[in-house]
């Protein structure tokens, strides 16, 4: 009697093992990004800040208890990333990380949103990625809106007055890549420089494969521009500053919106040229930590999967957004898209709380209203971030 009672015992503690084994479902995200082509380096970048942050739910338990499976799509142009979004979608992803590049996000995003599958995005900043009335695209990053103000009153508040500069006699020329990125962002920075009294002498586009600006440099040389503002990728970052250095033309001022200008490759390919050029990005991993919770432990895991130091802030970006969407996945308690929207609009955590400083609030169009902007500068061949005040890790240096 006592043996078929152990027998049956173990019976139904194999029984119950199998069932939990049951319960813990596995559930697939889609995770899309230019893995290859020019944009591969900081989509890879970005990708390891998500695969960082589902490594450590997967750690912590799943969401609910469900395993979470990362499945990668690459996205190497709009073409490609709607036909990658349109693969993840059939192989029933409950939502979609991405995706680095705002014509990739652009593109791709219309098919999750016809599906009902929210779309994640962490990095794209265009305007008009939240401006078409879609129901399930979020976004953890600020966008282009902010960008270009955040940029020219950088120059009106902090850079402008340092350097002794009176608004008169400044002469403003914007460059910019064609995409919808450098598009929105310049637009915006000619509107606040017209707010703000500033004279706009050129606003001039390109491609941002180009393989020669010279013409352009040529045409703010001619109009005698003091502050260049440039938005734009690696590789044309570079460009400008090789083809600036050939036709001597050296503008007061440079001032950055993020891309290429926050890449230690591009400092290294550009040389001691790069040193008092001013950068407005997503936070990089140069914050002081005691504004940013979570900061030193990202820093530690990053090492430790990918055997060095970040390469840009944007896996720090992208690990914030991953881990605040994750969560607002577990409090929706579903995978149901109405339900998930629901959970994105309570969110609220509020800024110095997160591992880079961003807090969340999102309005009805999706966009997170706490995330930012944050001001920096080469200094001996180190991105040094100079603003905020309570994340800073240096102060700015001015020449005159």
């Amino acid at each position: 009697m006592k043996f078929k009672k152990a027998v049956l015992a173990i019976a139904l503690g194999t029984l119950a093992l199998g069932a939990a084994a049951a319960s813990a479902a596995t559930v697939k995200v889609g995770a899309l990004f230019p893995f290859s082509g020019g944009l591969a380096l900081l989509g890879q970048e970005s990708f390891r800040g998500v695969e960082l942050a589902v490594n450590e739910v997967n750690a912590a338990g799943g969401i609910n208890g469900d395993k979470i499976e990362l499945v990668k799509a690459d996205a190497v142009d709009p073409n490609q990333a709607v036909s990658g979004a349109k693969r993840l979608v059939s192989d029933g992803v409950v939502a979609v990380f991405g995706s680095y590049a705002s014509g990739l996000s652009y593109a791709a995003s219309p098919v999750t949103e016809l599906a009902g599958i929210p779309y994640f995005e962490l990095g794209a900043t265009a305007h008009k990625v939240t401006t078409r009335g879609y129901q399930y695209l979020f976004r953890s990053n600020p966008n282009t809106a902010k960008y270009g103000v955040a940029v020219v009153d950088a120059l009106h508040g902090l850079i402008a007055p340092g350097m002794g500069l009176d608004a008169k006699d400044i002469r403003i020329g914007i460059i910019h890549e064609d995409g919808p990125y450098g598009t929105d962002v310049a637009a915006t920075e000619k509107k606040r420089a017209a707010e703000l009294g500033y004279k706009v002498v050129e606003t001039l586009s390109y491609s941002a494969k180009s393989v020669d600006l010279s013409s352009l440099i040529l045409r703010l040389k001619g109009a005698k521009a003091n502050v260049v503002l440039q938005t734009s990728y690696q590789n044309d970052t570079i460009l400008y500053f090789r083809q600036a250095k050939d036709a001597n033309f050296h503008p007061k001022v440079v001032i950055g919106a993020g891309g290429g200008y926050s890449l230690m490759d591009t400092a290294k390919a550009v040389g001691a040229d790069i040193n008092g050029v001013f950068d407005l990005d997503f936070p990089q991993a140069s914050i002081n930590p005691k504004g940013a919770p979570g900061l030193e432990k990202f820093l530690a895991e990053y090492k430790a999967a990918y055997k060095g130091a970040p390469q840009s802030g944007h896996s720090l970006a992208n690990y914030v957004g991953a881990k605040a969407f994750l969560d607002i996945l577990a409090q929706a308690k579903s995978f149901d898209k109405d339900k998930i929207r629901a959970a994105v609009l309570a969110y609220k955590k509020p800024a110095g709380e997160s591992a880079n400083g961003w807090g969340f609030d999102f309005a009805q169009d999706g966009q997170n209203e706490a995330s930012d902007f944050y001001v920096m500068q080469w200094q001996n061949g180190e991105l040094v971030t100079i603003e905020p005040k309570n994340l800073a890790q240096g102060t700015p240096e001015f020449k005159k």
